[in-house]
């Protein structure tokens, strides 16, 4: 199925404007016919879902819608029957048709989907009739800008125009060309509901210059054109007001919604800066309580080094002790061994050294406790 992907119109699938906007350039069309003298061929360059071709095909001999969009023209030759009626899947810039095969053709809202409109321009100029004309639209690029300022440039278009750049274009493939520009306008209906009459109208003068146009559009020709007529196209409509305020209405709501969904953001938004908050105060809880552990640590370390360091030097002590006691001990001996206190101890002469308590040196052996 077909759906509205926000740049090809799909009916039922847009609101009342859009459609409308669309819709009057078909019928623009649809009004210059009077002026051709006879039921014309109709070529709609892209037909999109065909509903403009469809209305094309009211007032002439045959009308033929061409899109490069397979899926669009499916839709179009499912939607829309008529004798004089027929699609064609194919592309702006290359149409597969004779040359003089049209009397119109309509190019609207194509020219900025291409890299070079020049071909388009080419290829209609090439199957129009000498007595043809061609009528092309095309979005005002400064306007466009403006009301998408949110949303960003339209994907879909290649290349958008300026007023005076959008007529050198045209003028370059035909020599005559009748500029107009498109715009939404309101008017009040004063009708019978129960009964159709005839319909008066009275428009005052309608102002506004290139600048502030939404759409330019331009009527074409390889001949001078005939006088033409200004136009206007009112939808089909009970009460416009009514209609904006239940868009308004409508558009209230998914602000209420939209607002909904803020105030749930936010307060999911305070609750994890909360929680973010407290696990922040926890981690700097933590830091502080490892670097008060770094502290001790550092503390018992000194503390173990400083015993490390008492240990080592009591030992060295203990060793030079016993090393001189060694020493003692062997002097000693040599002393006891010796021929002269042999002789004294005979002569009952000289110091008493013999001392049983007094150990005979302990050399190479392990130290024990009762060593030291």
């Amino acid at each position: 199925m077909t759906e509205f992907t926000g740049e090809r119109v799909v009916p039922g699938q847009v609101d009342a404007d859009l459609w409308a906007e669309h819709l009057s350039r078909y019928r623009f069309a649809v009004n210059l016919t009077k002026d051709l003298g006879h039921r014309p061929a109709v070529l709609d360059i892209g037909c999109g879902t065909g509903y403009g071709t469809a209305a094309l095909a009211e007032p002439a001999s045959s009308a033929t819608g061409i899109d490069l969009a397979p899926n669009a023209i499916a839709y179009a030759r499912s939607h829309y029957q008529h004798p004089h009626l027929g699609f064609v899947a194919g592309s702006a810039t290359a149409l597969p048709f004779a040359d003089a095969s049209f009397d119109l053709i309509t190019a609207f809202e194509v020219i900025e989907h291409l890299q070079d409109g020049n071909q388009l321009l080419a290829e209609a100029r090439r199957v129009l009739r000498p007595g043809g004309v061609l009528l092309v639209s095309t979005p005002n690029a400064t306007y466009y800008a403006q009301t998408r300022s949110q949303t960003g440039p339209n994907s879909f278009h290649v290349h958008e125009f300026e007023f005076d750049e959008f007529l050198k274009a045209v003028a370059t493939v035909f020599p005559h060309c009748a500029p107009f520009l498109q715009n939404h306008t309101d008017a009040f209906a004063f009708y019978d509901p129960h009964a159709s009459r005839p319909m008066d109208g009275y428009v005052e003068a309608i102002s506004g210059g290139p600048t502030e146009a939404h759409f330019f559009l331009a009527v074409c020709s390889l001949r001078p054109l005939a006088s033409l007529r200004n136009f206007i196209y009112i939808p089909a409509a009970t009460n416009l007001l009514r209609e904006r305020e239940h868009h308004i209405e409508l558009l209230n709501d998914e602000l209420r919604t939209a607002r909904a969904e803020r105030d749930t953001m936010m307060r999911m938004n305070d609750e994890q800066a909360s929680e973010l908050e407290a696990r922040y105060r926890w981690a700097r809880q933590l830091e502080d309580e490892l670097k008060q552990k770094a502290t001790d640590l550092k503390t018992v370390v000194e503390a173990l080094d400083a015993a490390e360091s008492t240990v080592v030097e009591r030992t060295q002590w203990a060793q030079r002790l016993d090393a001189e006691r060694i020493a003692y001990l062997r002097s000693l001996h040599h002393v006891r061994a010796s021929r002269w206190m042999r002789l004294g101890r005979k002569l009952g002469l000289g110091p008493q050294i013999d001392d049983p308590k007094i150990d005979k040196p302990q050399i190479n052996k392990p130290k024990t406790d009762e060593n030291v």
